[in-house]
C-alpha cells in the first residue's frame, strides 16, 4: 500500500507486552472521562453511549465490554470519586482545612458538583443512605463548631459554599463581577470561607 506521494508506508509495529498490558487501562481511563464530560454535561438520561464513545475516540462495544454498560460507567465514575475523596478527606484536618480541600477540588474539577446536580434535580441518586453526621458532631464536641448550631445545617452548608461558583457562575458574576474560574475569584472565595468558618467556632 502507498501514500498519496507513492511512498510505501512503514511497516506498524507490532505492540509490546506492556503496551498490550497498559491499553485496556488507556481505554478505561479515556471512556471514564468522557462520560464525566458528557453526564456533567447531559446527566445520566440526556448522555448517549454514542457520543461518549466518540468523545472517547474508542467503539462503544467497549463500554459493554469494561463497564458492562451505560449504567455501570455511571457508578464507576462514582467509585472513582469515593477513592478520590478518600486522599483528601482527614478526618484529623481541622474544619477549616477540610472545606477548603473540597473547595479546592471543585474548583479543579467542577465536572463532579454539575454531575451531583443533575442526579439530585432528576432523581438519579437512588437510594444513597442517610449522611453520616458522627464527625461533624466529634467537632462540634472539640469546640470547632459552636454548641447552638446543628450540625445537619452546617454540613449543608458547606454543601452550598463548595458547589456555588461551579453551579451558579452568573451570580459570580453579578455579585463579585469577575470570572467564577479566575485566580482573583478564587481567592476571594477561599479567604472568605476560611474567615466564616472560623467564626462558627465555640
Amino acid at each position: 500500500m502507498t501514500t498519496m506521494h507513492g511512498t510505501s508506508k512503514r511497516p506498524r509495529r507490532a505492540p509490546t507486552p506492556e503496551e498490550r498490558k497498559q491499553c485496556p487501562e488507556r481505554s478505561r481511563r479515556l471512556l471514564l472521562e468522557a462520560a464525566m464530560d458528557e453526564f456533567s454535561e447531559k446527566g445520566f438520561a440526556g448522555a448517549r453511549v454514542q457520543d461518549i464513545a466518540d468523545r472517547a475516540g474508542l467503539n462503544k462495544q467497549l463500554i459493554t465490554y469494561y463497564f458492562g454498560g451505560k449504567e455501570g460507567l455511571y457508578r464507576e465514575l462514582g467509585r472513582e470519586w469515593l477513592r478520590r475523596e478518600a486522599t483528601f478527606n482527614d478526618p484529623a484536618a481541622p474544619f477549616e482545612e477540610l472545606l477548603i480541600r473540597y473547595l479546592r477540588e471543585a474548583f479543579d474539577d467542577p465536572r463532579g458538583i454539575r454531575l451531583a446536580v443533575w442526579q439530585a434535580l432528576t432523581g438519579e441518586v437512588g437510594d444513597e443512605p442517610r449522611e453520616d453526621l458522627s464527625d461533624m458532631r466529634r467537632r462540634q464536641a472539640a469546640g470547632e463548631l459552636a454548641d447552638d448550631l446543628d450540625p445537619a445545617a452546617v454540613l449543608l452548608m458547606c454543601y452550598a459554599v463548595v458547589s456555588a461558583p461551579a453551579t451558579m457562575p452568573h451570580a459570580v458574576r453579578q455579585i463579585f463581577g469577575i470570572e467564577p474560574d479566575s485566580p482573583e475569584f478564587r481567592g476571594r472565595w477561599e479567604e472568605q470561607l476560611r474567615r466564616i468558618v472560623r467564626h462558627l467556632a465555640a
